[in-house]
């Protein structure tokens, strides 16, 4: 397969990708809530979409990654509808809305950066963007098929779906919907128990609120994502990316209000990667399993059995196609591990090898490595298959460690195809699955250690504090690390 195929999700086949604009691709992907700690749960898209630009951009795109930030709104459309996640959250914790979300944003770039995710090309925020919700709000209710009902707005899914195919995306029927919608407090003012919020009228008590034409309030959750993408990949773009489980209503939502807003389908490709279960349980916290990208990282859980590296949970990920279920356990984590150490080590042996005009040319050895590291490109152009290139590393390993010392140590291969060979083997690798073996990221980790016991130490003196200041001095000298008080105020360190 020589062209990029993807599945889409709205047609439910692979179709040959063709970007909107030649040699430019448009990708969002919907971030988090930051109302908590990022969990294992959200490693599997971030990963998966993080893959996916690195490959088009190795295929020679120019990319637009943009993946939002849900800073406000994201109240329950199948349950206490009226309640922002993020100000209940806040209210919670004792803190200002805002405090909390640059708290647990910065918590979800931290485990992005130790996952060696790229950053997005932009990153915009739900309340950085309540103009644009508005106006799109407004261009729904001229079209006819939103309205507005004691200061909140809900737009009408029954007459969208007379005149478009609402439910195609996710498969659901908008009768059963209907049928089987739940009666929930404060939904009553709905003409109908599909329609799904626009913006909400705020109660006296909310804490997060905006004027509007329609009294204050707040956004609801479908509508920022279809804002924001519209404003910074255009009212039709390529790729939308997104969990499985954001299908329904989240993406079918966004689909509905967008091709009022626009006058046609916002999206090209629609992809999803499936769930993470967990011995074979949906992770959810009624089951008391959901387990935060920090205890993952320290093992601090009752189920972890070890702490685990951040790139043995990347490796791990990519072992699985991301349209298939990933059941995690420590078992399997186990396994990835061994498993990740054992491509490391034939990237370290590939890197030894060094070509041998005096020793005998073995053509049957050549050609078999050349189709086997050919052959990911073949994977990686039939919808991004991760698991499938890392197989093939696998079947690399037993004949480049016998091309290094083995039974073909007297052979070679020609110059030119180990050269090719260890170009491609890295390009894999580090640039499109984004993996670092775990010396040079277990290096990253220390340093951010150190670097926040520096800032600790400086606290401490600013307190005059200096009792601890002084105890993490003597304990980082005692590992080989001096710390030195420059007179600008500045402290460096050097590694004996």
């Amino acid at each position: 397969m020589s062209e990029l195929h993807l599945y889409n999700s709205f047609t439910r086949r692979k179709e040959k990708f063709e970007s909107i604009t030649p040699g430019y691709a448009g990708l969002y992907v919907c971030g988090p809530t930051v109302s908590g700690e990022s969990h294992m749960g959200h490693a599997r898209p971030y990963i998966t979409f993080d893959v996916v630009q690195r490959y088009l951009k190795h295929l020679g795109y120019k990319v637009r990654y943009v993946r939002n930030i849900t800073d406000a709104g994201h109240f329950e459309e199948e349950g206490r509808e009226a309640i922002d996640k993020v100000s209940e959250k806040a209210i919670l914790e004792k803190l200002e809305p805002m405090e909390m979300v640059h708290k647990y944003t910065s918590m979800f770039h931290k485990g992005m950066a130790l996952f060696n995710c790229e950053e997005p090309n932009i990153e915009p925020t739900a309340t950085g963007h309540i103009i644009e919700q508005i106006g799109m709000i407004e261009k729904i209710i001229d079209a006819g098929y939103a309205y507005e009902i004691n200061g909140s707005v809900y737009f009408d899914v029954p007459k969208y779906a007379e005149n478009f195919p609402y439910g195609k995306l996710s498969g659901r029927v908008l009768e059963d919907q209907l049928e089987t919608t739940r009666e929930l407090d404060g939904q009553d003012e709905k003409r109908n128990k599909a329609d799904f919020a626009l913006w909400k009228n705020a109660p006296p008590e909310h804490i997060m609120r905006w004027r509007s034409p329609w009294g204050e309030g707040f956004p609801g959750w479908h509508i920022e994502c279809s804002a924001m993408s519209r404003k910074y990949l255009g009212d039709k773009f390529d790729i939308h990316g997104g969990g499985m489980d954001l299908q329904f209503p989240h993406h079918e939502s966004e689909i509905a209000q967008s091709t009022i807003a626009n006058g046609h389908a916002p999206v090209n490709y629609w992809m999803h990667n499936n769930m993470i279960t967990i011995n074979g349980k949906k992770m959810g916290k009624s089951y008391n399993n959901v387990i935060k990208l920090s205890e993952l990282f320290s093992g601090n859980h009752p189920i972890l059995a070890q702490a685990y590296h951040p790139m043995v949970i990347r490796f791990y990920i990519l072992q699985t196609h991301y349209r298939s279920t990933l059941d995690f356990s420590n078992e399997a984590l186990q396994a990835a591990e061994r498993a990740f150490i054992s491509i490391c080590e034939t990237r370290d042996t590939l890197a030894k090898l060094q070509f041998d005009a005096a020793k005998e040319l073995n053509q049957e050895l050549d050609t078999t490595l050349i189709n086997y590291i050919n052959e990911c490109d073949d994977f990686m152009n039939d919808d991004f298959n991760t698991a499938r290139v890392i197989a093939n590393m696998f079947l690399l390993k037993p004949n480049i460690n016998s091309l290094y010392k083995g039974d073909f140590a007297k052979f070679t291969i020609k110059e030119e195809s180990l050269n090719y060979l260890k170009s491609k083997f890295e390009t894999y690798f580090s640039a499109i699955l984004g993996l670092k073996p775990l010396d040079a990221a277990q290096s990253e980790k220390l340093d951010q250690v150190l670097s926040l016991l520096i800032d600790m130490r400086k606290e401490a003196r600013k307190r005059k504090d200096f009792a601890a200041s002084d105890l993490i001095r003597n304990k980082l000298a005692e590992t080989g690390v001096l710390l030195k008080d420059e007179k600008d105020g500045t402290v460096s360190y050097t590694l004996e």
